[in-house]
């Protein structure tokens, strides 16, 4: 009998030291997770800023990281289609399935943007959910909030209080955040600019920016000499009210075509952080919205 309560009390303590793990797909969501559960769950980011999220290679420590999860948070609409099936393969774990408690895509909670009526291959890397890059829109992070809380509630009942809790406190801050970035940003409402790439539909929205070029003749193509001359044309056949202020690029992405615009257009060319931990200043939700509007903000103080 002593053995049994013994091993009782062992498998109670094994219980409240144990912690449920995290599998983000970018970090954007690794971020929203600390912010609801902080360190009551353990939260692995299969990627960081600087990499492309289309582009990721199912390596071991991603594998062993996904096995080991029990809540799963990725943006989908297909962004981690590349890699998340070999690596949901591989990692061999039914908790993380679609339909299950474990499995979170933010894209459903979200109203999506430039969602194409057909798609094929000659229209270059186009999602047909939408455009999947909504962390770039604050605002997005709230629905995303609700429903983390509930899915870790589910796989964590004994802390649900918790996380109502910790929810309550990021919504207000939150909230509060939001309106700060707003009236901080209210002169970037209407100016034009140039994408490196079609990734910021979702930030454009919120802001009031008015995309009047892409460098990439086709979503994921990289520019070509030809388009490139082509959109230098573009620009300077626009009226002066309308001509476009910077040229603006994601962190992870090379720079050398945005420089060359910016060079030839006489227009700075903006580098954003785009998620989590992307530039100095980023290594939380409210850092990384707080360096995107002061890196606009520069641009247009910079632009002729």
């Amino acid at each position: 009998m002593r053995t049994i309560l013994i091993l009782c009390g062992l498998l109670m303590s094994f219980r409240a030291l144990a912690v449920p793990q995290v599998f983000a797909c970018e970090p954007e969501w690794a971020a929203l997770v600390n912010e609801i559960a902080g360190e009551q769950v353990k939260v692995y980011s299969a990627t960081t800023a600087l990499q492309d999220p289309h582009r990721i290679q199912a390596r071991p420590s991603l594998i062993a990281a996904y096995h080991k999860a029990d809540l799963l948070i990725c943006t989908g609409a297909e962004l981690e289609a590349g890699w998340l099936p070999a690596l949901a393969n591989k990692g061999s774990n039914p908790k993380l399935l679609p339909g299950q408690a474990g499995y979170m895509e933010v894209a459903g909670l979200i109203e999506m943007r430039e969602v194409p009526d057909s798609i094929d291959r000659s229209q270059g890397d186009v999602h047909p959910g939408g455009n999947p890059h909504i962390q770039t829109d604050p605002r997005n992070f709230v629905p995303a909030a609700k429903e983390l809380t509930k899915r870790l509630s589910q796989i964590d009942p004994d802390h649900a209080a918790m996380y109502a809790a910790k929810l309550a406190d990021f919504e207000q801050r939150w909230q509060a955040a939001l309106t700060r970035w707003q009236l901080q940003a209210a002169s970037l409402k209407g100016v034009s600019v140039v994408s490196s790439h079609r990734g910021f539909p979702y930030l454009y929205a919120w802001l009031g920016l008015r995309e009047i070029a892409s460098l990439e003749a086709k979503p994921g193509v990289p520019p070509g000499a030809a388009h490139l001359q082509q959109v230098l044309k573009k620009l300077t056949e626009q009226p002066p009210e309308q001509a476009a202020r910077m040229v603006i690029y994601p962190a992870y992405q090379s720079d050398r075509s945005s420089l060359w615009l910016s060079q030839h257009a006489n227009i700075p060319a903006i580098q954003l952080p785009y998620s989590v931990g992307g530039m100095a200043g980023t290594a939380d939700l409210f850092g990384l919205f707080d360096v995107t509007i002061k890196q606009l903000l520069s641009g247009l103080k910079d632009a002729p």
